[in-house]
């Protein structure tokens, strides 16, 4: 006789599997994000250190287009919260999908535990 896994187990696994990749995809998703904060950061920084008066140039595209300071400062002022704002809403979403996964892992586990050797069949 063949050992089988009953459907919801499948199911059980085939989800714990699904939240493994969600939560992969919302830790790359928030490098990404705060590498770009860190990035906006460095770049605000810098144009602390300048005067109104200093030239300075954007890159729109493969452009270069001269641009005032206080204008580039609030627009990456604006995308720094943005980040912060976007980073914080995954940092929640890893969260949960950290609890889900444990909470679903700990119930295989005691599935487990509670049908010992579900493969092997007893002798006729």
């Amino acid at each position: 006789m063949s050992a089988s896994i009953p459907p919801q187990f499948q199911e059980q696994l085939a989800k714990l599997q699904q939240l493994q990749q969600t939560l992969q995809v919302v830790l790359n998703q928030k490098q990404q994000l705060e590498l770009e904060l860190s990035d906006s950061e460095r770049a605000f920084s810098e144009l602390e250190k300048l005067t109104d008066d200093s030239i300075i140039y954007k890159s729109i595209g493969s452009l270069l287009v001269k641009a005032d300071r206080p204008g580039i400062m609030k627009e990456l002022s604006e995308r720094k919260e943005l980040l912060k704002t976007r980073v914080n809403v995954l940092v929640k979403q890893e969260e949960r999908t950290r609890v889900k996964l444990n909470e679903l892992s700990q119930s295989i586990q005691e599935r487990l535990k509670q049908s010992p050797e579900s493969t092997s069949t007893p002798s006729e």
